[in-house]
């Protein structure tokens, strides 16, 4: 057996008598609010052969199938097999958060803790998930995406990534067009909330962070990533209102080496200068946007709910008005099979996600991405034959 850890931050109402001791956490945010946050570890003994057969298995489009995966870890997770433990709070509510001491935030903890991971030669990629998702789901595809990731024979071995999961209250129940509307306005409340969270993650840098001529972090270094599903695009999309608010001056900080923008349910175009993710640049050195043509769940974006065309549908509408840091790969050629929305965890496309993680030039032939369009950041994914 192999015991799993998954740091997590959650603005989701706790499960169980005691928000200390959580059971779980459900579909309604925090009683403190929306933008109220726990921070947290998730800790699953797995069985390391289960973990090998679905890594090793061919999923359609290369080795790796992130989504069984995921699969298992959900089974045990709703066999009630996690141990939670989050960590503790002295906040007093009466006062801002300005002047509150540090360790009374349970942030600060796991910031540290994370900190020591990295010393240790770990990346961190911050996991914000889609819509209609389950704690149960979320926690199981974060460690899937965290195991998949971690494939020895990707990247640079001796480099470790964690996953930091963030759960909002997603609706987890299969009613697609009565959960998507809901979602989406738990969303734009979750945007608060994510947006706090990297304000306290600049902070926290602020504090501790050296960086060298390329931005690089030699305090530990290691580096920051963040990887958005579906519908965690528009969770991103309302953090960076919420960030604007609060940054002095004119550009955001930059906290990451790599942003990734999965399946993106959020229009084509906002990516563009002035739009909703016009800036999203700044936090990173590259942003990369991952889309498929046949994804059915952007169909249900476009036609059911009257949104514009989705930017993980087809792309950016105007690829050559994106910021030089803006990369766009068409996964349609090689995705298959049932998994058109969530091909981010399997075969070929992990692994060019490991492969950017691990700083590997994107025309790498290894990556089996060919140019398009006669544009330098936009790419189309194949196969390895």
């Amino acid at each position: 057996m192999k015991t799993l850890r998954l740091y997590y931050a959650t603005n989701r109402k706790h499960q169980g008598k005691d928000r200390w001791q959580p059971i779980g956490y459900d579909t309604r945010f925090s009683d403190d609010g929306a933008e109220n946050l726990r921070f947290g570890v998730v800790e699953l003994d797995a069985d390391e052969a289960v973990i090998a057969r679905h890594l090793g298995a061919d999923c359609g489009f290369g080795r790796g199938d992130g989504n069984a995966l995921a699969g298992a870890f959900g089974r045990q997770l709703k066999r009630g097999e996690a141990r939670i433990s989050p960590y503790r709070e002295a906040i007093d509510a009466a006062k801002p958060d300005a002047v509150q001491p540090a360790r009374a935030f349970g942030s600060q903890a796991m910031f540290g803790d994370l900190q020591d991971a990295m010393r240790k030669s770990s990346d961190v990629l911050v996991y914000i998930h889609g819509f209609n998702v389950s704690w149960n789901d979320a926690v199981a595809s974060a460690l899937a995406l965290q195991e998949s990731l971690n494939q020895s024979d990707q990247g640079k071995p001796d480099q470790q990534v964690l996953v930091v999961l963030f759960s909002w209250p997603s609706d987890g129940k299969a009613l697609p067009y009565v959960s998507y509307k809901s979602d989406r306005v738990e969303a734009r409340a979750s945007g608060g909330a994510v947006g706090r969270a990297l304000l306290k993650l600049r902070d926290f840098l602020l504090k501790v962070r050296t960086l060298d001529a390329r931005g690089r972090d030699v305090a530990c270094g290691q580096e920051l990533h963040l990887l958005c599903h579906s519908m965690g695009n528009y969770v991103l999309q309302c953090a960076l209102e919420r960030m604007h608010e609060h940054t002095p001056g004119n550009s955001f900080p930059r906290l990451f080496e790599h942003v990734f923008l999965c399946a993106p349910d959020v229009d084509d175009t906002a990516l563009e200068p002035g739009q909703p993710l016009g800036a999203v640049h700044e936090l990173a050195m590259h942003v990369t946007v991952y889309y498929n043509r046949e994804d059915v769940a952007m169909y249900v974006s476009d036609y059911t709910k009257g949104n514009a065309e989705r930017l993980g549908h087809n792309g950016a509408a105007r690829p050559a008005q994106l910021h030089n840091k803006v990369h766009q790969v068409d996964c349609s050629p090689i995705v298959t099979g049932t998994v058109e929305h969530s091909y981010y965890q399997d075969g070929r496309v992990n692994q060019d996600l490991r492969m950017s993680i691990a700083s590997v030039d994107f025309d790498s032939p290894a990556r089996t991405r060919r140019r398009s369009y006669d544009l330098p950041n936009v790419w189309v994914l194949g196969r390895t034959e």
